[in-house]
């Protein structure tokens, strides 16, 4: 299968050469067209402080055909556990393009969250309740099975993190 090929192809170039502030993995051994991704907020937007959950479903004519997109992690731009609409997900098989990647595929929806196009699977928030949720995506992040389950190697580091968080959330409030 000409998906199975692509995807384990890009797999290993995505471990071999990560790109910044982007992880991404099949959810298990046994399916490689359904793939997990943390990607960091954009620098210098309300997101930039957070990380967020999504999934990647690729159909099994990936790469003549769009994968689906689902945001899991709530940041005020994409309605968590809906499909996105974006020139690179299914909603949009007239734009896809059968060279773009999943490096790409992850940077694209980073570009994406710093838009404010109206779009399925997006939401209207302001900018302070976009702070609020990547402050919180750590918390939500460690606290949520699946990232668990498929990122196990981040969960002490996240860990962490939050706590150091809160302690100096806690110093500044004293």
């Amino acid at each position: 299968m000409a998906a199975t090929l692509r995807l384990q192809k890009e797999l290993k170039l995505l471990l071999k050469s990560p790109e910044q502030g982007i992880l991404a993995k099949p959810s298990s051994s046994t399916n490689i067209l359904d793939w997990y991704f943390l990607i960091d907020g954009p620098k210098e937007t309300p997101y930039a402080d957070g990380k967020y959950l999504g999934k990647i479903l690729f159909p099994k004519e990936y790469p003549f055909k769009p994968p689906g997109i689902i945001m899991s992690t709530p940041s005020g731009r994409f309605e968590p556990g809906k499909k996105i609409c974006m020139s690179m997900s299914d909603y949009h098989p007239e734009t896809w393009n059968p060279m773009w990647s999943v490096s790409s595929i992850l940077k694209g929806i980073q570009s994406f969250m710093a838009d404010n196009e109206i779009t399925a699977g997006s939401i209207l928030t302001s900018e302070r309740e976009k702070r609020k949720f990547a402050k919180e995506s750590i918390a939500w992040l460690v606290n949520n099975a699946q990232f668990r389950k498929v990122f196990p190697e981040l969960v002490d580091t996240l860990e962490e993190e939050e706590r150091k968080r809160k302690e100096e959330n806690d110093d500044a409030n004293e």
